[in-house]
């Protein structure tokens, strides 16, 4: 039985994914939100009245839900950034460290 979920959220899609492992899980979503960082293209957003910046964005969320608690994930800005965050409904950003990217800083977070 598939103990991890990935879910990818495209503006307004939602795509679901079940792993057996939190690495296999970790996998298919750095394999989504690479993809979809690689591909941005950026573009100002207009919504209710307002300008957004691609960089001011989410374009992909991509998240990792399991057993013991494990929440966490990836937003992919529409600038082609990425940005790692733990949490569920309360997300708090990690920061990457040295030489880390958003990908590892997940991995690294999730871990401890």
């Amino acid at each position: 039985m598939a103990a991890f979920t990935v879910v990818i959220r495209r503006r307004g899609k939602v795509q679901k994914a079940r792993h057996d492992t939190l690495a296999a899980a970790l996998d298919a979503l750095e394999t989504e939100t690479r993809v979809a960082a690689n591909t941005q293209v950026p573009r100002v957003e207009r919504a209710l009245g307002r300008e957004y910046e691609p960089g001011q964005q989410v374009a992909v969320r991509g998240e990792v839900r399991g057993p013991g608690g494990v929440a966490g994930g990836i937003d992919v800005r529409g600038d082609g950034s990425a940005e790692a965050f733990t949490g569920r409904f309360v997300r708090r950003p990690v920061a990457p460290g040295d030489r880390e990217d958003a990908w590892a800083a997940l991995r690294r977070a999730i871990a401890a």
